[in-house]
């Protein structure tokens, strides 16, 4: 009888000691697990968050239609257009831009370029009305060179694939400040003077 009872308390032994590791098992496993499953939660809570707050904000302006200023400026460029440049008889012409200084992005020293530039414009424009729309629009164009200019460092601005890239890039800002919406009427960019101090 004292065998018997022996063994059945070493059978309850093992049961409690094997329902212990198979909780154990299963508290590890949950705590191995739950951080990774919190993460993943939170994670996925804020790019909800964030896809919802985007489509918000740009759900939320109105369809843009041509305010007034834009439909000046359409008005405008249809009246720079000469008579009779069908034909092609007419050459481009030209626009001089005063001198731009701009510093250069640059940390250690004071660095600063002084470009000044020539515009081709399209014999489509006539040369007056041209030549006063330039005028007229003159600032906007400095503001946005020097702008441009001062975002450089030293290494864009070197080298002749580094000037192309330069007029390209001031060739189709100037088109789109001055005709958006429109055919390109300024035909390329010409340096009179690009000088780095």
């Amino acid at each position: 009888m004292a065998d018997e009872d022996e063994t059945k308390q070493q059978e309850k032994q093992e049961k409690q000691e094997s329902t212990k590791t198979e909780a154990g098992d299963k508290k590890s496993l949950i705590g191995r697990f739950l951080p990774k499953i919190i993460v993943a939660v939170v994670v996925v809570i804020f790019a909800g968050a964030g896809f919802t707050l985007g489509r918000l904000f740009a759900g939320s302006r109105t369809p843009q239609t041509p305010g007034a200023s834009e439909q000046d400026q359409s008005a405008q460029v249809e009246k720079l257009e000469a008579k009779g440049s069908a034909d092609g008889s007419q050459k481009s012409w030209y626009y001089h831009l005063e001198p731009i200084v701009a510093n250069l992005d640059v940390a250690d020293v004071t660095r600063y370029v002084r470009a000044s530039l020539t515009l081709e414009v399209s014999s489509e424009v006539d040369e007056k009305k041209g030549t006063a729309f330039l005028d007229e629009k003159k600032p906007i164009l400095t503001n946005w060179l020097t702008v441009y200019l001062a975002s450089l460092s030293l290494d864009d601005i070197r080298g002749e694939n580094n000037l192309k890239r330069i007029q390209s890039q001031v060739l189709d800002g100037f088109n789109e400040k001055l005709f958006p919406d429109s055919k390109l009427k300024i035909k390329r960019i010409l340096f009179k003077e690009f000088a780095v101090q």
